[in-house]
């Protein structure tokens, strides 16, 4: 495990496109953030994002009824529809002439560490953005335990720093970045860690059951925080420790030590053929 000062590289990105989504929907305090940064980094920065909260779609599709969009200003979309599909209508429906040259997404209410990363539409719209080829930034702020209202202010200063260096190091094109800023105040973000993609503990996850007017059961699905088992180079162990997560995903989920012991075991199977 090593922690690193937060960078500060002056990486012009003046040049770049950047499309600006969520999941929490476009009017959400999370994007308005991370589109104030994005236009620090460039004058042309679109936002495409969901008219509504998507949370926890995961990286779905709207594929059983049509997908429609509305403009709120001259550079400003919602789409009534999921993350990937902004992503998707954004880069090949609403945003004229040339595709964008970066896909930043979020900043999500809330942390995605973890298994989170297979529900979390904010990490989806940035595996959308590297699927369609354009290097893509998931960006994600934890929320401490039994706050009600969002202390953005650590994240923000850290944020324009964070993906300035990003870009300066690049990334291969299967890869997309998954940053996750702790719940920090002004001036407190100061280190950063490169991380492995943790693991909860299944405890974490509760049903709440309610019974509604009608007397019919229902369920909320939601995570008890919990704060064991922290391992040293995870996002949760460092966000949980006050730095800022970067961890670079792959499309590829191929675990390939599994599958070369398949092919071995097929082998022995098929007589040593």
């Amino acid at each position: 495990m090593t922690i690193f000062p937060l960078p500060d590289v002056d990486f012009d990105l003046s040049q770049h496109r950047i499309l600006v989504t969520n999941d929490d929907g476009y009017s959400a305090d999370g994007i308005e953030i991370l589109e104030r940064i994005a236009r620090r980094l460039s004058d042309d920065v679109w936002v495409v994002a969901p008219e509504y909260e998507q949370s926890g779609t995961g990286h779905s599709l709207t594929l059983t009824q049509p997908l429609r969009f509305r403009q709120i200003d001259e550079r400003r979309f919602a789409v009534r529809g999921t993350p990937t599909d902004s992503v998707l209508l954004g880069v090949n429906r609403i945003i004229p002439d040339k595709r964008p040259t970066l896909v930043l997404s979020g900043v999500n209410r809330g942390a995605n560490m973890g298994e989170d990363v297979t529900y979390s539409g904010t990490v989806a719209a940035a595996m959308e953005g590297t699927l369609l080829g354009i290097p893509s930034i998931a960006l994600s702020q934890s929320v401490y335990p039994g706050a009600t209202e969002m202390d953005w202010q650590g994240t923000e200063d850290a944020m324009e720093r964070v993906i300035r260096w990003l870009a300066s190091v690049g990334w291969a094109p299967e890869i997309l970045m998954n940053v996750n800023f702790p719940d920090a105040r002004r001036g407190a973000v100061t280190e950063m860690e490169i991380t492995v993609q943790g693991q909860r503990d299944p405890a974490d996850i509760q049903f709440d059951e309610r019974v509604d007017t009608r007397g019919e059961t229902y369920y909320w699905i939601g995570y008890r925080r919990s704060r064991e088992h922290l391992i040293d180079g995870t996002d949760i162990k460092a966000v949980r420790s006050g730095r800022v997560a970067v961890t670079p995903l792959h499309l590829d989920l191929t675990h390939e030590a599994a599958r070369q012991r398949l092919t071995r075991a097929a082998e022995e199977a098929a007589g040593g053929v």
